[in-house]
């Protein structure tokens, strides 16, 4: 499994092409993709996918390049980030919420800039495994921090709604980088700070 976090976009956003798929869709389930309700339905999945898939065109590194030295080396923690992202086997959305946790060696980023790195990675189609590493390894390169973690929960469409079908079901998945993964105690101070030891 790749875990890639560059911009991975071949080429330019079809806007046409997607709609003239859509339009097929709704003709091959059985509906007339001329009837009123449907007729602007491509157009309007097309504009939808541009705005959802985005962050294929994006480079989430390049947005933690503004910093600050302070010469802060404990804890930082941003905590029920919310997120939405597409699951690539299925095309429904999985959601939920991203916890960050990681120690600076002195050089820090504006918090929005955390939620910005989420928002880039999870406009693409994703696995939540993978997405997960993704936020994390995007973190060790463009902070070269003492280390990372990444808590990731979500709910699942394609579990929910099909196959299983399973409501209010969540996973969790985590990854850990330099402190977070080598000193337990590091590891646990965020998972306690997040949240997620306690339940």
């Amino acid at each position: 499994m790749t875990t890639e976090y560059r911009p991975i976009a071949r080429r330019d956003f079809d806007t046409d092409r997607i709609k003239d798929a859509m339009s097929e869709i709704i003709e091959a389930v059985g509906e007339d993709a001329e009837r009123e309700g449907l007729r602007q339905t491509p157009d309007r999945v097309a504009r939808m996918y541009a705005e959802v898939f985005q962050g294929l065109q994006q480079d989430p590194v390049a947005v933690l390049q503004t910093g600050f030295e302070e010469g802060y080396d404990e804890m930082v923690v941003a905590r029920d980030i919310a997120f939405f992202s597409m699951c690539e086997h299925h095309f429904l959305p999985f959601f939920g919420t991203i916890h960050i946790g990681y120690v600076p060696t002195g050089r820090i980023v504006g918090i929005s800039k955390l939620a910005r790195v989420v928002d880039i990675l999870s406009r693409r189609p994703q696995v939540q495994e993978r997405l997960t590493a993704q936020i994390a390894n995007a973190l060790v390169e463009g902070l070269d921090p003492m280390g990372v973690g990444v808590v990731v929960e979500a709910e699942h469409l394609c579990m929910m709604m099909r196959g299983v079908r399973k409501p209010g079901s969540k996973i969790i998945t985590s990854v850990n980088r330099g402190v977070f993964r080598n000193d337990s105690r590091t590891r646990t101070e965020f998972l306690s700070l997040t949240g997620v030891s306690g339940r």
